[in-house]
Parts: C-alpha cells; sequence; structure tokens
C-alpha cells in the first residue's frame, strides 16, 4: 500500500512505514525543517504484523522488507528511511545492493542517547521492538566507545490501544508507566523505541531528564544527509 502519489514525479527522500498513521507525522516534520522537498510514502502493514507472529525476521520476511525499500525507492529518492523499529535493521542493511541510500529512523536518536548518558531506560509498546532497540543502543555505544546500561519498559497493554485506534489511550498509557518507572531514579535519559510514541515526549518534559522520540531526530538526520550530498554532488 502506498500513499496515492504519481511515482513519475521524481522525490528526494522516501519513508517506509509500517502503519499509514505515520504519514501526516513524518510529512509535517520533513516540511517544517526543509518546506517544499519532495516526500514519497510507501506503506507495508504486513511486513510488522508477520515479525510480530514469527517472533522476529527470518529469511524470507528479510527479503520481502528489502523487496518493500525497493518499491519506495522507485520513487526516484536518493534516501529511503525506514520508520519502523522491529524492522530497520534489515531495511536499513540492504543499502550496498541498492542504487539509493538507506536508513532507520531511530538510528540518531540512539546515538543522541548514548551521548547523553550511559544509564538509558527503553520503553516499548511491542515486544518486537525490544531486541532490535537494545542492539542498535549497544551498537551506537560501541561506536562512540562508551559503556551503557540499558534497561527495558515494555508496555504491551499500551500496543492494544494503538490497534484498536484510540492514539490518545495509547499514549497515556505509556505516560503513566513511564513516570512511575522513572520516579524511581537511576536514569540519564530516556529513548521512546517507537515512532508511534513521539507525542508522549512532550508530555514527559517535567521529569527532569532526556525523553528523546526518533522521528524529529531521524527526519533532521536524513535532511542533513540530502543537504551534505546535495552540496557534493
Amino acid at each position: 500500500m502506498a500513499e496515492p502519489t504519481s511515482l513519475s514525479v521524481r522525490h528526494e527522500l522516501a519513508f517506509l512505514h509500517t502503519s499509514a498513521v505515520h504519514i501526516p507525522t513524518f510529512e509535517n516534520l520533513v516540511q517544517t525543517i526543509s518546506p517544499g522537498l519532495k516526500v514519497h510514502h510507501h506503506v507495508d502493514a504486513c511486513l510488522l504484523a508477520d515479525a510480530q507472529r514469527a517472533g522476529g525476521i527470518d529469511a524470507a520476511l528479510g527479503q520481502r522488507i528489502q523487496a518493500a525499500m525497493h518499491e519506495a525507492g522507485k520513487s526516484g529518492s536518493r534516501l529511503v528511511v525506514c520508520t519502523c523499529s522491529t524492522i530497520g535493521a534489515v531495511a536499513e542493511s540492504m543499502g550496498q545492493h541498492a542504487d539509493f541510500a538507506t536508513a532507520r529512523i531511530d538510528r540518531a536518536m540512539a546515538d543522541k542517547a548514548v551521548k547523553l548518558g550511559a544509564r538509558i531506560l527503553m520503553v516499548a509498546a511491542l515486544e518486537s521492538t525490544l531486541l532490535p532497540t537494545r542492539e542498535l543502543l549497544a551498537e551506537s555505544a560501541r561506536r562512540a566507545g562508551k559503556a551503557v546500561d540499558i534497561r527495558e519498559l515494555l508496555v504491551s497493554s499500551a500496543w492494544l490501544h494503538f490497534m484498536s485506534g484510540d492514539r490518545s489511550a495509547y499514549l497515556q498509557d505509556i505516560i503513566a508507566n513511564l513516570r512511575q518507572v522513572v520516579h524511581m531514579g537511576d536514569v540519564d535519559v530516556v529513548v521512546l523505541a517507537q515512532a508511534s510514541m513521539a507525542a508522549a515526549a512532550d508530555e514527559l518534559a517535567d521529569l527532569g531528564l532526556p525523553v528523546l522520540a526518533s522521528p524529529s531526530l531521524g527526519v533532521a538526520s536524513a535532511i542533513a544527509y540530502l543537504d551534505h550530498n546535495r552540496k557534493a554532488g
């Protein structure tokens, strides 16, 4: 499923989403940072659903993720960004086999989290998000030459609200659980592991510690990449 946009128009940036609910969020972020930038959105909800059912990503699903990235890349984009943290590692890794650059939306967030503190609390509503996010944070820490203590908070009850379309209940469930855990102390920075959680960050500004969400950081990183390569080329 793709946003109804003609691929005869050449885009600079494309996103692979696993839910159409993300399209307005990412379109607005792009246009706020870089007004007029042509963006293509490709949606394949089955990728996340199948990863959940299988309890991970096998070879067959990995090939489908890469095929979805290629489909998004048909827009002519120079960069395709996967916005799903569960499948992001596989999506990003296929860049060496494509004629466009690839990225995962949560890499910039992980890099910033490692810079901000050693005690990182990652929050997810979906269990399949935990391992890929932990691995990403560990990778960012290794690249930065830092030791980190990564803790997990899984709010599985919130995902039921997301699937039913109740975004408000979804966010409030995450916020309530996070407040309870953070008030116990011993946390330097909070990572909201799923892009759908981003709106919770604003309501948690009073916690007294950084609460990071992937969409704004990831979009800023993507546009910086495009700007750099435009000037270089």
